[in-house]
């Protein structure tokens, strides 16, 4: 029998899967590594993408049932953290870094009570400058707001990988490397969603921790 492999998270894993296919994948890094992993390991995964565009941790909080433990996957990523800085920025509905940290552990705590052969990754989220991020609008210090509220994000991120002793992927530092090689438009449409070299980033990451667990 296929292992199942779950990826999970906002818009950045969701990447315009179709709601209607079960299997649908999106045209991001999640879709990226299952046609690697196809490739080398035909039918030894199935792969499943939950991702939902403007999710915060509350939300994905939210579906665990549905959208994670019901879905008892062998293995899962989880990418989130961005729109809890964003939606904060844009609309004074984000959420703060001590909630944030919160409902990460009370969603790591209970999928693994539930799931406890599911083997977790944990992937920090990242952001550079962008449209998304630059954008003033009556905020001059929006860049550096959402470098700093990231930040805190990535490190919380970090820590619940730490506590549970779950493999993390670090994205901050790999972006700003791609920047030293071409400017962030290169990498990101607006600061936040990957381009197709951005999503290739997150892959080879993604499939370098994989081998570690698998």
């Amino acid at each position: 029998m296929a292992k199942i492999i779950l990826f999970q998270g906002d818009s950045i894993t969701d990447c315009g899967r179709p709601r209607d296919n079960f299997y649908g994948m999106g045209n991001g890094y999640a879709n990226l590594v299952k046609a690697s992993l196809g490739l080398d390991y035909p039918n030894e995964y199935e792969f499943l993408n939950r991702g939902v565009s403007g999710n915060r941790i509350v939300d994905l909080y939210a579906r665990i049932k549905a959208d994670f433990i019901n879905l008892s996957p062998n293995y899962a990523s989880i990418y989130i953290g961005v729109n809890d800085v964003w939606h904060e920025i844009g609309s004074r509905n984000g959420v703060d870094t001590e909630k944030f940290e919160k409902i990460y552990t009370m969603l790591i705590d209970e999928v693994r009570a539930a799931c406890p052969e599911t083997k977790l990754m944990i992937i920090a989220p990242y952001v550079l400058e962008g449209s998304a991020t630059c954008n003033t609008d009556e905020i001059p210090d929006r860049l550096e707001r959402f470098k700093k509220d990231v930040a805190e994000k990535a490190e919380v991120a970090k820590k619940i990988a730490n506590k549970y002793s779950l493999p993390l992927i670090e994205l901050q530092a790999a972006f700003d490397e791609a920047c030293t090689k071409a400017p962030p438009e290169y990498w990101t449409a607006d600061g936040v969603h990957p381009t197709p070299s951005g999503h290739e980033i997150i892959k080879r990451l993604w499939l370098e921790t994989f081998e570690k667990i698998k």
